[in-house]
């Protein structure tokens, strides 16, 4: 069982990134515009609002204030956001106005790998939480930015 652990907190971000650039080739060529656009600016933004959270907010590693060994070794710096929930989490908000039904598979990967991270004993529940909160809202963010720029730029007849 550790080692479903381990491979799920460690290497099924991959997939994640695998099916998000299968799903992004196979837009048509307005909305494969939009999408890396908002993968882009929305990916930057949540790294951005990630760095700032992780600076107000301190949260110990489980390993740390629990006093045992992880099952993956681990830096003991700050926990709080775990950045394989914000990216994962991420790619599955990102996709939700293009697509629910591979959104939903994305969601349960970043679902996961969280649940693994956790169980591993790297990360709160608080931490994954905090990501994926950080991670929506990047997400809200960027698509609303780009309906207004959408809004903006239309073409005039």
């Amino acid at each position: 069982m550790n080692q479903l652990i381990v491979f799920c907190a460690k290497y099924l971000l991959i997939l994640s990134l695998v099916l998000v650039a299968i799903f992004w080739l196979r837009l048509d060529s307005d909305n494969k515009k939009r999408f890396a656009v908002e993968a882009i600016v929305g990916g930057l933004l949540a790294l951005l609002l990630a760095k700032i959270a992780s600076h107000l907010i301190s949260d110990p590693r489980p390993f740390i204030s629990g006093h045992f060994t992880p099952l993956i070794p681990h830096a003991n710096d700050n926990g709080f956001p775990s950045d394989h929930a914000l990216i994962t989490s991420f790619l599955a908000f990102l996709v939700w106005p293009f697509s629910r039904r591979v959104s939903l598979a994305l969601l349960v990967i970043a679902l996961t790998v969280s649940s693994a991270r956790v169980a591993a004993g790297i990360h709160h529940p608080i931490d994954i939480l905090g990501s994926f909160i950080i991670a929506a809202g990047a997400v809200l963010i960027v698509n609303e930015l780009w309906k207004w720029w959408a809004r903006r730029h239309k073409p005039t007849s």
